[in-house]
């Protein structure tokens, strides 16, 4: 056993190779994410990710957005490999999310993107599927009584 971690960091630490794979599609833990591009026009449209974070201040934050692009990374072998997601991040400070404190809901505006757009990229096994819908203006501004 000692032999083979031993082997498997000495790849890990060559990084990975030269060559990725790229995909339209992820299956993990139940969910299937599509990107974008591949999800446009489709019956179901799977392209909505969520990472719960804890920030310094012990607060969690929730980060919303869209998977564009699904990268797969090896390291030298077959079982050292990585998925990755570039996503678009939307804004979650006051002006990018709001919350329906009576059903929970999270709503997002789609127009306000995270301000730290280099950051792109996550691990796919720390996304959650997310489903966004399109709300009319209508009746996003509180006009119908509850």
């Amino acid at each position: 056993m000692g032999g083979s971690v031993a082997i498997s960091l000495s790849l890990l630490s060559l990084g990975p190779e030269r060559k990725v794979k790229c995909y339209n599609m992820y299956f993990f833990n139940r969910y299937v994410f599509h990107t974008e591009e591949y999800g446009h026009g489709r019956k179901t449209y799977n392209i909505g990710v969520c990472i719960k974070r804890s920030t310094s201040s012990e607060f969690e934050v929730d980060y919303y957005g869209r998977l564009e692009e699904v990268i797969e990374l090896q390291y030298h072998s077959e079982y050292n490999r990585v998925f990755l997601f570039k996503c678009y991040w939307y804004d979650t400070t006051d002006r990018g999310i709001r919350v329906d404190p009576h059903y929970g809901l999270v709503g997002i505006n789609s127009k306000a993107r995270h301000r730290n757009v280099n950051d792109v990229f996550v691990f796919a096994k720390q996304c959650q599927q997310v489903y966004y819908t399109y709300i009319h203006p209508f009746l996003s501004k509180g006009s119908i009584k509850r």
